[in-house]
């Protein structure tokens, strides 16, 4: 099918509602828009140079950790969640308890994210990968009650009600088969649809079907790392669309409005696959900052401790690639050193521009790690 000839689906009448029944879309494409192929080999090329830089760089899995809390945090933001990234990483006890719901909910995807790529080992990514993810992502926050883990059995919709919604997705009786066919078409290695093309229509039509009561956003969201993941498109798990989405959160939204209301397909996948493109360009810049940092640090504040601290100057040093937020008490049980100790080295961090303090605190104060986690925060926090 030409994307000239496509179809999203039409209004179905329901009780006192309308209810959008979305096309199937486990079947051939044809993609020979000029301007999609040429942003998907742009958008190609850019993942091909975040491969390389992702294999060169070392101890990559410190920083894939920081990518990871991003998307976790900016992909929440767009459900109105409050958290930033520097909150993201700071133990439970060092929130405040009004913010502990938004917190709690940033833990979640993170947990989800993490948990379901390593489920990959076993596991395609299919309908009971994303119904596990789900549950995490619900366990112990808004929307628990929600059947957590299971394909909704009732309406639901987007907006302040069903009367005056903004969508309303497919009766819930069409969403077992809809998702059936969803999945078919991610494996359905016959169509010959570049994966790229292919992600944009899969996070579209899920977040048409909204399969689950709640999370939906998120999920879909998270499915597309997924997508990266599980059929090996990246050696490491090194690019988040949700920072792209949040920046541009109206024109995110209103594409998927428009394909719904207007078949208008094309505008959406030009708007995933410069953000593709976008997002992998930053994330390589990101790894190069990450090396030029390691490198100025290396040279101009680890040699400034004696030989005798200089082991544990480097442990804390690495310790901070994976934590960049930390306290004193971290110091003493990472590194399983004496308080006294760990508190001059804090000191001394702090001393040569490596740490800040984050909290005004008299007692329990924490640190961080502020030129590393600029670099990942950007304009994005």
């Amino acid at each position: 099918m030409n994307l000239d000839d496509y179809k999203a689906g039409f209004n179905q009448q329901q009780y006192q509602y309308q209810s959008f029944s979305p096309e199937p879309i486990n079947h051939a494409w044809e993609i020979s828009d000029i301007e999609i192929q040429s942003l998907l080999s742009e958008a190609d090329r850019a993942l091909g140079e975040l491969n390389a830089f992702s294999q060169l760089v070392p101890d990559v899995d410190f920083f894939i950790r920081m990518h990871i809390t991003k998307e976790a945090t900016q992909s929440s933001r767009i459900e109105g969640t409050q958290t930033n990234m520097e909150e993201a990483l700071l133990g439970e006890q060092d929130i405040d308890p009004e913010q502990r719901d938004d917190w709690r909910e940033v833990q979640n995807y993170t947990q989800a994210i993490n948990t379901a790529i390593a489920r990959l080992d076993d596991l395609m990514l299919a309908n009971r990968l994303l119904k596990e993810a789900h549950q995490i992502l619900m366990q112990g926050v808004r929307g628990e009650t929600k059947l957590p883990g299971e394909f909704r059995n009732s309406q639901n919709w987007i907006g302040v009600s069903l009367k005056n919604a903004s969508f309303v997705p497919p009766h819930h009786e069409e969403v077992a088969e809809l998702m059936s066919d969803l999945e078919k078409f991610i494996h359905n290695d016959e169509l010959k649809v570049p994966h790229l093309i292919k992600i944009a229509i899969t996070h579209y039509q899920f977040e048409t079907i909204h399969p689950f009561l709640d999370g939906n956003g998120r999920l879909g969201r998270l499915m597309i790392a997924l997508y990266f993941a599980n059929f090996g498109l990246l050696h490491k798990p090194a690019l988040y669309l949700s920072d792209y989405f949040e920046r541009n959160k109206t024109q995110y939204i209103d594409h998927l409005m428009a394909v719904r209301e207007s078949n208008k397909i094309k505008p959406w996948l030009v708007f995933f696959l410069y953000g593709v493109r976008e997002t992998a360009e930053n994330s390589i810049q990101v790894f190069k900052d990450i090396v030029t940092l390691r490198q100025r640090l290396d040279k101009e504040v680890l040699p400034h401790f004696s030989t005798r601290r200089q082991q544990n100057a480097q442990s804390l040093m690495q310790e901070l690639y994976q934590s960049p937020v930390i306290s004193i008490k971290n110091v003493v049980e990472l590194l399983g050193l004496r308080h006294n100790t760990a508190a001059a080295l804090v000191s001394d961090f702090v001393a040569h521009g490596v740490l800040h303090e984050l909290t005004e605190k008299k007692r329990n104060r924490i640190y961080w790690f502020r030129d590393y986690l600029s670099i990942f925060i950007g304009d994005g926090n």
